[in-house]
């Protein structure tokens, strides 16, 4: 196994992991909060997918799918459209509401089938370009993509652990 099929094998567990979590869930389930400050799945699952969308169109040079393919529009949040969730408040939390489980999982499938496109392409040294100089040291590609894998499996856990409390109550 090459580098570029381990990473496309960690992002295909990620959305395993995401339609287990959200398949088959009501609207009312998917944004059930557990607890008034607990992120709710909707939430969860809409945050990890807009942060692997900006952080894989940064990456790849590309403009983010949830801008230019109108996601931002069929969600109609009520807060900037540049958004990922990262630093929200419990009230800005609760505001990402969904329609349906399949708006949530289009969306992610979306941004999912360019991932896997993008990191399935790469070859030679290239994760070890420098995208981003704000750090010290300056994150490369490797050091980004393994920490949306890692950020995107945690949530991914958290929404499943969710689904399970409700499955229980």
């Amino acid at each position: 196994m090459n580098t570029a099929d381990m990473l496309a094998e960690a992002f295909e567990r990620i959305g395993e992991a995401v339609h287990a979590a959200v398949e088959g869930l009501a609207p009312d389930d998917l944004d059930a909060r557990v607890d008034p400050e607990a992120n709710p799945i909707s939430w969860l699952v809409w945050h990890l997918t807009r942060v692997q969308d900006d952080h894989i169109a940064e990456a790849a040079g590309t403009g983010q799918i949830w801008l230019t393919e109108g996601w931002a529009d069929r969600f109609a949040l009520p807060f900037d459209a540049a958004a990922t969730g990262y630093g929200q408040s419990p009230d800005e939390v609760a505001a990402v509401r969904v329609d349906s489980a399949d708006l949530l999982l289009g969306y992610f499938d979306a941004v999912q089938e360019r991932t896997l496109s993008f990191v399935t392409g790469l070859e030679g040294h290239a994760l070890d370009r420098v995208v981003d100089e704000n750090w010290s040291p300056p994150v490369t590609l490797g050091a980004r993509l393994i920490s949306v894998i890692a950020d995107d499996l945690q949530h991914a856990g958290q929404a499943a652990y969710v689904r399970g409390m409700l499955e229980r109550a």
